[in-house]
């Protein structure tokens, strides 16, 4: 009897020691990326999560996922090694089919208390949880990205407050708003209602973030970013109901805006900064030249977001300044352009959900949250 007992117990044992190996070498990385996630200096609304599973953006390519659906349900297929698991983003348009609000603010400048450059961004939504997430990837520059935790189904009410609800913090790495990798470049995101780019050239297609993460990971400067994005068609996704523009900077103080033609085919539109200006801006509003114009039109950008009253705000600081500023310096135009109140037409309430100070030679980033714009938070990559 006892024999038999102890050949029991160890063929339990076996079984379970096998579904742990089995466990972790599916679900190791996610496991170990899961663990990481914390809540930053007791703020219940912003994450730090340092990324350790693999990804493969080349395989994401090549099946042309495009479409805030289609990404969502490739990371649950991932996370769940053919175990359906659901997932659902709360960035959608509203009834009228348009999104009127994710409305921001974005400029480089020359740092005035270091060597290099820093990175402004106002990411101005809705009052949502914020998730900072650091990657070092195998084949690819490390970085670290601020992620809206809205984009892959968070709110106020629903927090990653046990392991299970912690899954889909793992769409962060699909899913940045802004970031900052190993070799200094920086880039962000800005909406532009009523126009998401439709590009179709035959190329494989990405969507709104991922051209984001490929930056990231792949590129270190804007010569290389521009290139990068001449080798895919960028679709924004029309359920969403709006389209956007990018900021990229690099270490060396080199920076673009990048629209599209909204007349023509969605070809790439690229503005450089200027040689002989230490700054480069950018809000809700489109800035190349065919379509600049200094009067709010909604048929270029989003008056309800006082686009183009927060550009000649922050324009005219920076000007003052000379475009070289120091990191306090950096923060205060944020400040002056941010909101905690803002009620949009629809009656929303809009609020600057993060506000970022990236330093370029540092790679550093301050961040404030929407419910306590007077507190920094630091991160180091």
């Amino acid at each position: 009897m006892k024999k038999a007992i102890k050949i029991i117990l160890i063929v339990l044992v076996s079984i379970i020691l096998a579904l742990t190996v089995i466990v972790w070498c599916l679900w190791g990385g996610e496991i170990r990326t899961l663990s990481s996630l914390k809540q930053v200096d007791g703020n219940p609304y912003l994450y730090a999560m340092e990324y350790k599973a693999s990804y493969d953006l080349d395989e994401i390519i090549e099946r042309d996922v495009d479409q805030n659906a289609e990404l969502l349900n490739y990371v649950t297929a991932k996370i769940g090694k053919g175990i359906p698991i659901k997932g659902k983003s709360a960035q959608v348009a509203d009834e009228n089919g348009k999104l009127e609000t994710f409305n921001c603010t974005s400029f480089q400048v020359k740092n005035a208390t270091d060597k290099g450059f820093l990175y402004g961004r106002n990411y101005d939504y809705f009052a949502n949880p914020t998730l900072v997430t650091i990657s070092r990837p195998k084949n690819g520059y490390a970085s670290m990205a601020a992620s809206d935790m809205s984009h892959f189904g968070y709110n106020l009410e629903s927090l990653p407050t046990s392991f299970t609800k912690k899954l889909m913090c793992l769409a962060a790495i699909y899913a940045p708003v802004d970031g900052i990798n190993e070799k200094g470049l920086c880039t962000s995101i800005m909406a532009l209602p009523h126009q998401p780019a439709n590009q179709n050239s035959g190329k494989h297609s990405v969507g709104t973030s991922i051209i984001m993460r490929l930056w990231l990971d792949r590129c270190a400067t804007v010569d290389e970013a521009l290139n990068l994005l001449a080798t895919v068609d960028l679709r924004h996704d029309s359920i969403v109901g709006s389209g956007y523009h990018y900021m990229v900077a690099d270490a060396s103080g080199d920076c673009a805006i990048i629209e599209f033609d909204k007349e023509d085919g969605w070809k790439t539109l690229v503005l450089r900064k200027p040689s002989d200006q230490q700054y480069m801006l950018v809000t809700n509003h489109l800035l190349s030249p065919k379509y600049r114009t200094d009067t709010p039109d909604p048929a270029v950008g989003n008056p309800n977001s006082k686009s183009w009253w927060r550009y000649e705000t922050a324009d005219n600081y920076l000007k003052a300044l000379g475009g070289v500023l120091t990191p306090d310096q950096a923060q205060e135009c944020l400040n002056m352009v941010h909101w905690d109140h803002l009620v949009l037409p629809n009656g929303k309430v809009e609020v600057t959900q993060h506000s970022n100070i990236y330093d370029q030679q540092m790679l550093s980033l301050r961040l404030r949250m929407w419910n306590e714009l007077d507190k920094s938070h630091f991160f180091q990559l």
